[in-house]
């Protein structure tokens, strides 16, 4: 009997977290990233030594900071970070070789990005939320108490996510300057759409990995 009373009053804590961002988030913004990149011509830069100029790869959603063109590091933002990992490996794939100091390398690269965002939107068809203020009567006491509820009634309701990436490059001749290679602007897309029907959710359609959960 002891031995069962011991383990009726053992208990288990599972700790949860949230990160900052979301796994949808992270994938819509670096699968678009990869996307992009993977549309770059490299064929010039084959055989050449590279040194990459990241300074103008990153997100435009970051406010304008006048130590953008300083000397000042700077930290990336994740996906900004990652769409340069993903234009050196494919650099490296390419044939090309990443030179450890610009000094040694033939060939200058800059790469820039128009856009690393994601776009959203809502559609809801159903009642929204309400709040109905109370009505007093001739005395000042409340004759209709206030009426509110907190969530909306969905008949139908869809949130479309799509993430959009930007990228160009240009590469040039470090010791002349003379232009080697230009390429895009290439867009890589992702998206992420969620239907709900009488509040229950259909399987989402999207082409990132958290859609593709389970999927043959």
């Amino acid at each position: 009997m002891s031995v069962v009373a011991l383990v009726a009053a053992g208990c288990a804590t599972i700790r949860v977290t949230d990160s900052a961002q979301t796994a949808d988030q992270q994938f819509l913004l670096t699968e678009a990233a990869t996307r992009a990149v993977s549309q770059l011509s490299m064929d010039p830069l084959r055989g050449r030594s590279v040194w990459v100029v990241s300074d103008y790869a990153f997100s435009t959603t970051q406010p304008y900071d006048q130590s953008f063109f300083t000397t000042e590091v700077r930290s990336p933002s994740f996906e900004s970070a990652f769409l340069i990992g993903e234009l050196r490996a494919r650099l490296l794939q390419s044939g090309a070789r990443l030179a450890p100091e610009r000094e040694e390398a033939e060939v200058v690269l800059e790469v820039r990005t128009g856009a690393l965002a994601i776009n959203r939107i809502d559609f809801l068809l159903g009642i929204n939320a309400l709040s109905i203020p109370g009505i007093n009567g001739s005395n000042g006491s409340t004759a209709v108490p206030a009426l509110s509820t907190s969530s909306s009634l969905a008949l139908y309701q869809n949130i479309k996510q799509d993430g959009f990436a930007s990228v160009s490059l240009v590469a040039y001749w470090r010791k002349t300057g003379d232009l080697l290679n230009i390429s895009g602007p290439f867009i890589g897309h992702t998206h992420r759409y969620d239907y709900l029907v009488l509040g229950y959710a259909l399987p989402p359609n999207g082409n990132i990995p958290p859609t593709q959960v389970g999927a043959k």
